[in-house]
C-alpha cells in the first residue's frame, strides 16, 4: 500500500478503496464520542427536552458539528404519523416534535453552524381534511387518509428566507391551488443550495434521460435568502 501511495504503481480505484477504509475507521473510532450526548451541558439537554425525538435531533447537530455532510432523523419506528385510525394522535407527535425542532435551529446558531446548514422537515404526503371511511384496521374514529395533493414542508437555514410562506391550499386544505410545488422542485432547490445544478446531472440510460429530479423540477428562488 505504501508503494501505491508513493506513486510507483498508483491506481485510482485502489486509492479510492484505501480512502474509504480510512474514513470508515475514523467514523468507528469517533462515533462513540459524537453519540455520547452526556457530554452536553444540562442547559442544552433541557433545551431539546426529553424523548427519542429530542435525542435524535441533538445527535444530528453534534454530527454536523463534526463535519458530517448529511444526517436524517426519523421521528420513530412504526409510522406514528400514519393517522388512518385517529388524526388526534398528531397532537402527541407534534408536542414531541416542536421543542426539539426549535432547539435544532437555536443550537445551530449558537454553535456557529447556521449559515452553512440547511434543515428540511417533511414527509412524503399529508392527510386528507375529511374523515377516512374504512381502513385503520376496523378501528377508525377520526382517521385521515393519505393526501399527496396538499401538504406542508419547511426549510430553514442560512440560505433560506425566514418567515416565508410559499403557496396555499384551497379552503378545505385538500389541494394546493396557489404556487403548487412538486417534490421535484424541492429536490432541485436543495441541490441548488448544495451548489449542484440538477439540470447538469442528466444521463441517458436505456433510451431515457435520468437525473436526480427525474428530468423535472425548478429551483424555488423565492425561498432563497
Amino acid at each position: 500500500l505504501e508503494k501505491i501511495r508513493d506513486g510507483e504503481t498508483a491506481d485510482p480505484q485502489v486509492e479510492t478503496v484505501i480512502r474509504s477504509m480510512e474514513v470508515a475507521y475514523r467514523m468507528q473510532t469517533e462515533a462513540s464520542d459524537v453519540f455520547d450526548v452526556r457530554k452536553e451541558s444540562q442547559s442544552v439537554l433541557d433545551m431539546y427536552g426529553p424523548g427519542h425525538v429530542a435525542r435524535g435531533c441533538l445527535m444530528a447537530v453534534r454530527l454536523a458539528e463534526k463535519g458530517v455532510r448529511m444526517t436524517q432523523v426519523y421521528y420513530s419506528k412504526g409510522d406514528p404519523w400514519d393517522a388512518h385510525a385517529d388524526i388526534m394522535a398528531h397532537k402527541v407527535n407534534a408536542k414531541n416534535s416542536d421543542q426539539p425542532f426549535a432547539a435544532v435551529i437555536k443550537d445551530l446558531k449558537q454553535r456557529g453552524l447556521w449559515k452553512d446548514t440547511l434543515v428540511v422537515c417533511g414527509s412524503e404526503f399529508g392527510r386528507t381534511p375529511v374523515r377516512e371511511v374504512g381502513g385503520g384496521g376496523g378501528n377508525v374514529k377520526r382517521g385521515r387518509d393519505h393526501n399527496p395533493f396538499g401538504f406542508t414542508m419547511w426549510l430553514a437555514g442560512g440560505a433560506v428566507k425566514g418567515g416565508t410562506i410559499y403557496g396555499a391550499t384551497d379552503d378545505f386544505g385538500f389541494k394546493a391551488v396557489e404556487k403548487a410545488t412538486h417534490v421535484h422542485d424541492i429536490h432541485a432547490t436543495i441541490l441548488h443550495l448544495l451548489g449542484i445544478d440538477h439540470t447538469k446531472l442528466t444521463y441517458r440510460y436505456s433510451g431515457r434521460d435520468f437525473r436526480l429530479t427525474d428530468v423535472h423540477g425548478n429551483v424555488l428562488h423565492e425561498l432563497l435568502a
